[in-house]
């Protein structure tokens, strides 16, 4: 039997490097700061890391703004430093992969700057340019995700251009196939230099509809945010023509056959649109992605009911690609306080880590969530994210889950920065530090590194099949199962301890070793305490 590739049930660290380690004083993490906390990640059982942008930016929207994909941006340090941090990473059994944003650049860019000037030029048409409506209005009705309408006037060319998300990231004109050589080219360098793959930023948006065609009204009722809140106006369109259209799946495939080039290369395409779940089985395949995630997971909703309902529907449709699971990331409130665990046992936090690696795919952690940080708050004034300022105060913006990583319980700044850091660092998250946990057995921290322990030792957990099984309201059960072994998985989501009569046919046995608090099975009667877990080989 051949070897499955490895990213096919890897856990990957994400790292958001403004708030990682400080390596030079100036209160912004960097990329040595990275290297220096590489022994750390690697102790903590993960298969990867993904980094998020570093690259070249004026920092609009904190390096989604992309002035330069192939060289680092002076606040992160240089490509050597890059250079030495793949290095170093691989010499620790780390895969390294990197954020890449395809679907638009910084206003700062020389492609832009080159195609804003007039309408002849050689990259004239590389952006999506579209003139006005007779009476000087936009041409369409589309939205920004960030806030407003999505075009922007430029009086060189006398015409407006497209941005899906700040003014300052003009869209790329993706049906032009000179500029998606070059997008495409910028994945090359980076393969080149020896990466082990992307995490491809809002990917379903590099295509839009030719005809410019306006989006249809979406009723109240069926406002539902996906990484933006019900009452943004994005959220009162049906974004039916300025995201996810058809010549996406030509372009995934163009992707792919670069990515086949390259050995145990992988790409994880982050998805948000109408039904992202439907999308993210349509992106992922043979000829396509190798995985996709979205925001279904990253909502408010944490019943037993919702994950089960969400991870069913996308089994259903996911027929040949792989999921990639996610419950925090640096776009979210944090999970800890996102599922409403803060207030509870610090074992909760772990519960939910473990169940998002137990999921059948892929999962990716973010910075922190192995501690069980909270949703840190930051005052008005303090804030950075131009997305939470904007729709300050019913939405607070990103930055209460980008608050530095608290190494130690040291003030002022828990051993991120010896500088006053770019985002204040909360007493709360001190006191849940690194050092604190390493010193407490029972510490987030340390379940985290158990569980991991736990799931590699059992190939279930990692290439099994899922099925779920008839629980109480508040637990969340399923099997999982390869033709050496079968674990069936019993997640309490609740504070109150449970019983029941698990739906085991013949014997089962309980394990344990997986670092979380554990029910038991007596006389066929299964007990599940609080935020307990309980897990049999059957």
């Amino acid at each position: 039997m051949s070897k499955a590739p490895w990213w096919r049930g890897a856990v990957i660290y994400q790292i958001y490097p403004r708030s990682f380690q400080d390596s030079d004083g100036n209160g912004v993490g960097d990329l040595p700061g990275i290297i220096a906390r590489l022994d750390y990640i690697a102790g903590l059982g993960v298969d990867a890391i993904w980094i998020s942008p570093f690259f070249t930016s004026p920092m609009a929207d904190f390096g989604y703004d992309i002035a330069d994909h192939r060289d680092v941006d002076p606040l992160f340090g240089t490509l050597a430093d890059f250079d030495r941090l793949l290095h170093e990473a691989h010499a620790r059994g780390l895969r390294v992969m990197i954020d890449q944003v395809l679907s638009h650049t910084s206003d700062q860019h020389a492609w832009f700057r080159e195609s804003r000037e007039d309408r002849v030029n050689a990259k004239a048409d590389w952006y999506v340019w579209a003139d006005a409506r007779p009476d000087g209005t936009p041409p369409n009705n589309w939205l920004s995700l960030f806030g407003g309408v999505a075009w922007q006037w430029e009086p060189r060319r006398g015409q407006y251009y497209l941005h899906n998300f700040l003014t300052a990231q003009p869209d790329l004109n993706f049906h032009n196939a000179e500029a998606r050589r070059a997008a495409l080219s910028n994945l090359r360098f980076w393969l080149d230099r020896g990466v082990d793959g992307f995490r491809l930023d809002a990917i379903n948006f590099c295509f839009h509809d030719r005809q410019l065609r306006d989006n249809p009204p979406k009723p109240e009722s069926e406002r539902v945010g996906r990484g933006f809140s019900p009452d943004n106006p994005y959220a009162f369109q049906y974004h039916w023509h300025n995201n996810t259209q058809p010549e996406m799946l030509d372009l995934l495939r163009e992707v792919r056959t670069l990515l086949d080039e390259y050995p145990d290369s992988t790409a994880v395409g982050e998805i948000s649109s109408e039904d992202s779940l439907a999308t993210m089985a349509e992106y992922t395949g043979a000829d396509r992605l190798h995985m996709a995630y979205s925001f279904e997971l990253l909502t408010d909703d944490a019943s037993a009911d919702y994950i089960r309902g969400t991870v069913q529907a996308l089994e259903a449709r996911m027929r040949e690609g792989w999921p990639c699971w996610a419950i925090s990331n640096h776009d979210v409130q944090r999970v800890a306080s996102r599922w409403r665990v803060v207030d509870a046992p610090p074992h909760a936090a772990s519960l939910l880590t473990a169940l998002a690696c137990a999921l059948r795919g892929s999962v990716c952690i973010y910075q922190g969530e192995e501690l069980g940080l909270g949703e840190a708050e930051v005052p008005h004034e303090l804030l950075q994210d131009p997305y939470g300022i904007a729709f300050w105060p019913t939405f607070k913006g990103r930055d209460g889950c980008r608050t530095p990583m608290p190494w130690n319980d040291e003030q002022p700044h828990a051993g991120f920065s010896d500088a006053t850091p770019w985002l204040p660092v909360p007493d709360a998250h001190a006191r849940l530090s690194v050092a604190q946990q390493e010193r407490d057995g029972d510490s987030p921290l340390q379940r985290f590194r158990r569980f991991l322990r736990f799931r590699r030792a059992h190939p279930a957990l990692i290439e099994g099949a899922i099925r779920f099984i008839a629980s109480p309201r508040d637990v969340l059960a399923f099997e999982r199962r390869t033709a050496g072994e079968c674990l069936q998985l019993y997640f309490n989501l609740g504070s109150a301890a449970v019983e029941f009569a698990p739906g085991i046919d013949g014997a089962a046995s309980v394990l344990d070793g997986h670092g979380l608090v554990s029910g038991t099975l007596v006389d066929g009667k299964a007990r599940l305490p609080g935020f307990g877990v309980l897990v049999l080989a059957v």
